[in-house]
């Protein structure tokens, strides 16, 4: 239940930040119920595709990296995070999910509102959502 509870949350975070960012965007209708129902599978598709990236591939990465993450004090985490939302957007072409992710800035930008999300989830519920 834990699990679903996190798609569900970066499913959100996702959506802001798509919202926030012309370089992160779904295929379909572009407004109304229209765009809704094009876009719903799709966005949690991909917040299940994060979700499991987030939950087996970015510990692996960080622990990989954790001397470059020591060196620059933990600011190497956003690049970490920047690159798995990447990876997610290259995932997700491949199950042919209509995704887009246009570069490293508009990765880490989204990598940072999903975290701000998560953090406003986990405050208003008292509950934490992460894996």
């Amino acid at each position: 239940m834990k699990f679903v509870a996190w798609v569900l949350v970066n499913a959100l975070g996702i959506a802001v930040a798509a919202w926030l960012f012309d370089g992160i965007s779904f295929d379909g209708a572009t407004s109304g119920q229209a765009e809704i129902e094009d876009k719903i599978l799709p966005l949690l598709g991909v917040a299940l595709i994060f979700s499991v990236v987030t939950a087996f591939v970015t510990p692996l990465v960080k622990l990989l990296s954790f001397p470059l993450i020591l060196l620059t004090l933990g600011l190497f985490l956003f690049v970490v995070n920047a690159a798995m939302f990447l990876l997610t957007g290259w995932v997700a072409d491949r199950f042919d999910i209509p995704f887009t992710v246009d570069g490293f800035w508009t990765a880490l930008g989204a990598s940072i509102v999903i975290t701000v999300v998560t953090w406003v989830v986990e405050a208003v519920t008292d509950t934490e959502v992460r894996g």
